[in-house]
């Protein structure tokens, strides 16, 4: 049987995690972006800036992959880096296709644009936000992936973690906490497991198993910020800190449910933040004994 191909749009670092499960798995992966230079090893490369305003994408239809995962962000911040970076990075991908129909595309999307604000529970198909420029421009590009010929899907992240180093790991570590009140519910998932997913989907599809529509990737713990670094701070040590830090964010918060995640058939590698957060730790531990050697 023909090894399937996949074509991964703005291939940073989730596309590289899943690209690499792929690759394993006999897949052959084309990275899309501006420094292929840094793509992995076995990743064929295709030099590009999706969020160009002159972007040019019909190489894609004499590439023709069998599936394509977009891994966008915004150009920049405020509307139009938003704008730039989805709905109208999307548009050109879609025109780049022409007459080639893959058999599936996902794009990561982000959980910002439910409606929810007040720390309400949110699923799947919960109804979207209305008042956010940035969100507006992700539900655009959503909506235009839906509107294609194209099979396709949107998972909607959560924060994505894992970086030992992360701005929230220094925060705490430096002993600044965020406010223990009002309660504000945060939700997250860890970067191994979005690159395990987004293979896991692909995989199945590539064997007739098709992703649903929507799809929040998140982990089963949505927690109270506070409680989160607080069991940062114990963990790393600390047995004073200051509070007030502010959060990303802070106009509203809301609580996740990965009903289509589980349903999907993937196991979350790091199924809470104690678990993932453990295990970040543990590599900071280990990365500091190293650069110590002589």
């Amino acid at each position: 049987m023909k090894n399937k191909s996949v074509l991964i749009v703005g291939c940073g670092d989730l596309g590289a995690r899943a690209g690499a499960i792929l690759l394993e798995a006999g897949w052959s992966v084309t990275g899309l972006r501006r420094d292929i230079g840094k793509l992995p090893a076995g990743f064929a490369g295709l030099a590009a800036d999706y969020a160009a305003a002159d972007a040019d994408f019909s190489v894609l239809q004499t590439l023709a992959p069998d599936f394509i995962l977009l891994t966008l962000k915004p150009a920049g911040s405020g509307e139009a880096g938003y704008k730039a970076g989805f709905s109208d990075a999307l548009r050109a991908v879609l025109h780049g296709l022409g007459e080639h129909r893959p058999s599936g595309i996902i794009m990561v999307s982000s959980t910002r644009v439910y409606g929810e604000v007040d720390g309400g529970w949110v699923e799947d198909d919960s109804p979207l936000v209305t008042n956010d420029p940035a969100a507006l421009a992700i539900i655009e590009a959503e909506r235009q992936l839906l509107a294609s010929p194209h099979p396709s899907c949107t998972v909607r992240s959560a924060g994505i973690y894992g970086d030992p180093n992360g701005f929230l790991l220094r925060r705490v570590a430096r002993g600044e906490l965020c406010a223990e009140s009002p309660v504000r519910y945060s939700n997250r998932i860890h970067r191994d497991d979005v690159g395990g997913l987004l293979a896991w989907l692909l995989q199945r599809w590539a064997q007739g198993v098709a992703p649903p529509p929507r799809m929040i990737a998140v982990d089963n713990d949505p927690a109270p910020q506070f409680a989160v670094e607080t069991w940062l701070a114990r963990t790393l040590g600390l047995t004073q800190w200051r509070t007030g830090a502010p959060t990303p964010r802070s106009s509203g918060h809301k609580r996740c449910r990965n009903i289509a995640l589980h349903e999907s058939g993937y196991v979350l590698q790091f199924p809470d933040y104690r678990a993932g957060y453990g295990a970040a730790l543990s590599s900071r531990i280990t990365g500091a004994a190293d650069a110590e050697k002589p």
